[in-house]
């Protein structure tokens, strides 16, 4: 088995939170991981995005071209990589911010509303773990006690209150989208 994920989106959105987190998790999932960040010139506003490789074999590199799947934060994230997303691959997207879906059709699609189930928990930061939590399921290989796990690691210290919002984020984005993960049909 071996994962190639891509999640890209703005500076601001917590794309490289997501992908520690997700390589995070991967470890405590006893999976090989690799995780390779590239930030455009801006720190808020600017492109973000980061590959995330996970394997049950050893990892030869962190760099890809193409990938087994797309996190897509924003529209210019989704219109930028959809077609590095291999034939048979996962294109996840925000879909509260990207209004039109995807064109690929030799792939799964997967629009989640994380933004919108963010401002109903009640903290629109946490948008990322929404996606992160629905992406997580619809791959299959790490489970949501793993990133919960990896929430210590990746928050510093003094923001370690913010972790139940983030588990609940988590657990969010993943029940909604029960049923349309690896074992499910996936729009």
């Amino acid at each position: 088995m071996v994962e190639e994920i891509l999640i890209a989106g703005s500076g601001g959105q917590g794309i490289m939170l997501m992908g520690q987190l997700l390589g995070y998790g991967a470890l405590y999932e006893r999976l090989e991981v690799t995780f390779f960040p590239s930030y455009g010139p801006e720190m808020r506003g600017g492109t973000a995005n980061c590959t995330v490789v996970v394997s049950d074999r050893r990892i030869g590199s962190p760099v890809r071209n193409t990938f087994t799947a797309l996190m897509a934060m924003n529209k210019a994230s989704l219109e930028r990589f959809e077609d590095r997303v291999k034939a048979g691959g996962l294109v996840a997207y925000n879909e509260t911010l990207i209004e039109t879906s995807p064109k690929r059709k030799d792939v799964r699609l997967l629009a989640i509303p994380a933004n919108r189930i963010a401002s109903e928990l009640g903290n629109p930061q946490v948008a990322n773990m929404v996606a992160l939590g629905a992406l997580a399921d619809a791959l299959g290989i790490i489970s949501r006690g793993s990133l919960s796990k990896g929430l210590a690691r990746v928050i510093p210290g003094h923001r370690h209150s913010l972790i139940p919002i983030n588990e609940e984020a988590i657990k969010k984005g993943m029940e909604t989208i029960q049923g349309k993960g690896k074992r499910g049909n996936v729009r």
